[in-house]
């Protein structure tokens, strides 16, 4: 069975997403018949690789409201994060561009290495704070997920996996989908948004079973939840929303 999961490595969502389909995953009976394909999605495709702004103040611009408030939100956020075994530092995030490390990804698919290097970079970004617009950052990156750092600058340094990049965003654009993570399993069922794990251990199940056509999966209490698109990223009502 094949999932396919579109995110971007500065959605706070997408790393949590991730784990909850690894939990639910963890749990799913054929597990060992599962393969997961990472797809890129860009939430901000015009960021500038060297922002002037602190992520807050990113926030704040693009939600409208004060530094404080956007602070207060990243905590809100990082609460969530830590149910799921997450240290999210969102306050010292490093607004960049993403395009390089979706690049880059792709040719860590070349190497058997797509699933280690994407979650080096979610924790790079979301956890550590690490500037992952920096060539230099992304080779050291790629080293650390096992890969040939001097490989992984020379990919970095030209334009090669643009179109694989660019493909991933069309496929994306053509399936309706405007907001991340966003896993499609199995090309039948979807499920949009950071679920909670028995949302994706249902669509797991289902999607085996293969009842029913392409269907969106999702919590009846938290529908269309804890998605993040070009707009920003919303919490739930109940969940602190600003």
């Amino acid at each position: 069975m094949m999932i396919e999961v579109w995110s971007d490595f500065m959605c706070p969502f997408c790393f949590i997403g991730k784990r909850r389909l690894e939990n639910a995953l963890a749990q799913f009976e054929h597990r060992d018949q599962v393969k997961v394909q990472f797809r890129s999605f860009e939430l901000d495709p015009t960021a500038a690789r060297d922002s002037k702004r602190t992520m807050p103040e990113e926030l704040a611009a693009k939600y409208g409201v004060s530094v404080q408030q956007a602070e207060a939100m990243n905590k809100n956020l990082e609460d969530q994060a830590r149910t799921v075994g997450l240290n999210y530092n969102l306050n010292a995030i490093v607004p960049t561009n993403s395009f390089d490390a979706h690049r880059l990804t792709h040719w860590a698919d070349t190497q058997g290495k797509m699933a280690e290097l994407s979650e080096r970079l979610f924790k790079a970004v979301l956890e550590e704070a690490q500037h992952i617009g920096s060539v230099e950052v992304l080779a050291d990156l790629a080293a650390e997920a096992g890969l040939d750092r001097a490989e992984a600058a020379a990919v970095l340094t030209g334009d090669r996996f643009t179109e694989e990049v660019r493909r991933d965003e069309a496929q994306a654009q053509q399936l309706g989908i405007n907001g991340v993570p966003f896993f499609v399993l199995n090309g039948k069922f979807a499920v949009s948004g950071a679920q909670p794990d028995e949302v994706f251990a249902d669509a797991l199940q289902r999607a085996w079973n293969e009842q029913s056509p392409f269907t969106i999966v999702e919590s009846q209490d938290q529908p269309d939840s804890a998605v993040c698109t070009e707009d920003g990223c919303e919490i739930p009502q109940g969940n602190g929303k600003e």
